[in-house]
């Protein structure tokens, strides 16, 4: 089983704190869509013709496509790759996007999940962060899904935004939880350079949350919606019983994806490769028959052992000790025991069940933990 990532660049506006390739111009919509029907019958055989079980349409905004567009998406996944197997098919959108009639048509073409980036029930929030739709959207938006037959939603929140102080995140929190969505990612806000936010920062026009101040966000976070019946599966991501995200899940558990489109990354088990973040180039090499528009990283033993680490811990399943082992060699075995034998002295790390994870006060310093297991020439 394998999964496959579409990414649609098109943005309406760009986001204070977005630093992900995506772009405001759609004058070379088509061109860009003929593009990624022309990689996807390029790549077919990238993961030897292994059933497609998770389908995700990220971006940039594809809820800026249209019906029709997808349609014409959905022929060539069709005709090059086997969805027999597809058991998730999600789409992000926003919520301003939204319209019965347009969920109602890519549920027609298999749709089953959406995520939607809400990032905040609090309209001053919205405008600081710019984002395009209201909280009164946000209502509208769920009860079209909704009325157009697709029950799992996903909705993206955001805190330690500026200014935001703890009782206005647990009101996040508690709408959230009324919205009766079956799976909700938080993060904290980074300010990514490049990013409105980040220069903002630099002139003091804005002024980031302290780390403290974070951290009883996020514990908040883990709380409330603990109480609320989610499960945190892994460190930003929560979900009712059953109703974790597969397609993000396989990210973790090193299933092989193919990422089309521009700056779209893959994974084969042996090797990663991402496509030129450029949508203009993207466009002409794929027009030109140009075999350059990706590049490779062949990966060895030890940067392979440097991802099972990361993404392994990032689960509340933790790290499967067996493969760590059988994977890895008994060399990694070893440096990634002795390595964690302090934090697990410390109450960091549990070893337990022939799994190694994080305990419950190692998620709040999950990336130093993570850092010193990873291997270092």
């Amino acid at each position: 089983m394998a999964s496959l990532y579409i990414h649609i660049p098109f943005c309406e506006s760009r986001c204070a704190y977005c630093a992900f390739y995506s772009s405001t111009y759609r004058g070379n919509k088509a061109d860009y869509l003929s593009a990624l029907c022309r990689e996807l019958e390029l790549r077919r055989n990238y993961l030897s013709g292994a059933p497609i079980r998770t389908l995700y349409f990220g971006g940039g905004t594809p809820s800026l496509l249209s019906v029709e567009e997808f349609s014409l998406l959905m022929e060539s996944l069709r005709r090059y790759y086997d969805l027999s197997s597809l058991e998730e098919f999600t789409v992000e959108v926003n919520p301003d996007d939204v319209t019965h009639d347009f969920v109602a048509g890519i549920a027609a073409l298999g749709v089953n999940r959406i995520s939607m980036g809400v990032q905040s029930f609090h309209d001053e929030d919205l405008r600081l962060m710019g984002r395009r739709h209201s909280v009164a959207q946000v209502y509208s938006a769920v009860e079209a899904i909704r009325g157009a037959g697709i029950e799992n939603v996903s909705i993206d929140l955001i805190y330690g935004l500026p200014g935001q102080t703890k009782e206005a995140w647990r009101e996040n929190l508690a709408k959230a939880v009324a919205l009766d969505v079956q799976h909700l990612s938080a993060y904290s806000l980074t300010y990514e350079e490049g990013s409105k936010l980040s220069r903002l920062a630099k002139r003091g026009k804005v002024h980031p949350v302290g780390e403290e101040d974070c951290a009883d966000m996020f514990a908040l976070l883990r709380a409330e919606l603990a109480q609320a019946g989610f499960y945190q599966y892994e460190i930003s991501n929560f979900a009712k019983p059953g109703m974790e995200s597969k397609h993000n899940s396989s990210y973790w558990d090193g299933t092989p994806y193919l990422g089309v489109g521009a700056s779209a990354h893959s994974y084969d088990g042996t090797s990663r490769q991402w496509n030129i973040a450029n949508t203009r180039l993207y466009i002409a090499k794929l027009q030109q028959g140009a075999d350059d528009y990706y590049e490779v990283e062949q990966l060895d033993l030890e940067t392979r052992y440097n991802d099972f680490v990361l993404t392994s811990l990032r689960t509340r399943k933790g790290m499967d000790l067996a493969l760590l082992e059988e994977g890895y060699t008994r060399r990694l075995y070893d440096y990634c025991l002795k390595n964690a034998s302090k934090y697990i002295s410390e109450g960091l790390l549990i070893r337990e069940d022939g799994f190694l994870r994080l305990s419950e006060s190692g998620l709040f310093v999950s990336d130093g933990v993570m850092s010193d297991l990873m291997w270092v020439e």
